[in-house]
């Protein structure tokens, strides 16, 4: 496995372009703006899916461009199955000082907590993690988790946009990802990775 990691657009999100060296396919896990770096790097790969930890305008804004460009179908849990279109809900009607907002076509695919999906030759674990927003989800592979904007590195999501929830937010972090193997190494939605040893040694928000 080949992980590839792109901060992208004014916020800095990361958008990971994840591939199997094996089958030469690959999944991209959220769409931040201005995505080329990203799809120069695809290569030869054949992207398969493209996940959304969730559907804030930032992890959004490159969707339309993935989307024509690799003809890969949009995974995205069902709480939030409507925000890749209404600005009000995705959040970018807040934010209109990043560049504007375009809209998108639903997911091809709901995620529901629990699912396990078989992309590209990846056995991806869907674990639902709510809090900085209803849909919020986190994707396990192996000894890897893309927490969204769930977990940081030393941090967690901010809660005060609507549909968060402060305290639903730790409660999904303590059952779905400290659970985890300590050695699990966490790509987060913005900054850089960390471990689940070193966030439950050392994250103030989550002891």
């Amino acid at each position: 496995m080949l992980i590839h990691s792109f901060p992208l657009g004014a916020l800095q999100t990361n958008s990971y372009l994840v591939c199997n060296e094996q089958t030469q396919e690959a999944i991209i896990i959220d769409a931040g703006a201005n995505p080329s770096p990203l799809l120069d790097s695809v290569g030869d790969y054949e992207v398969k899916a493209i996940l959304l930890t969730h559907a804030h305008f930032d992890h959004i804004a490159g969707l339309n461009e993935i989307r024509k460009t690799t003809g890969a179908p949009v995974y995205l849990h069902s709480a939030e199955e409507d925000w890749l279109a209404d600005p009000n809900l995705n959040g970018a009607r807040l934010w209109t000082m990043v560049g504007p907002f375009t809209p998108s076509e639903n997911a091809e695919f709901s995620l529901e907590d629990g699912q396990t999906l078989d992309l590209a030759g990846f056995k991806i674990s869907v674990l639902h993690t709510p809090g900085h927003s209803p849909g919020g989800v986190s994707f396990q592979i192996g000894e890897h988790v893309f927490s969204g904007d769930a977990l940081f590195a030393q941090g967690i999501g901010r809660t005060d946009l609507p549909g968060g929830s402060h305290q639903q937010l730790i409660d999904g972090i303590k059952a779905k990802l400290l659970v985890l193997p300590e050695n699990t190494t966490v790509y987060p939605g913005h900054g850089p990775r960390t471990t689940i040893g070193n966030e439950k040694l050392s994250n103030p928000y989550i002891r």
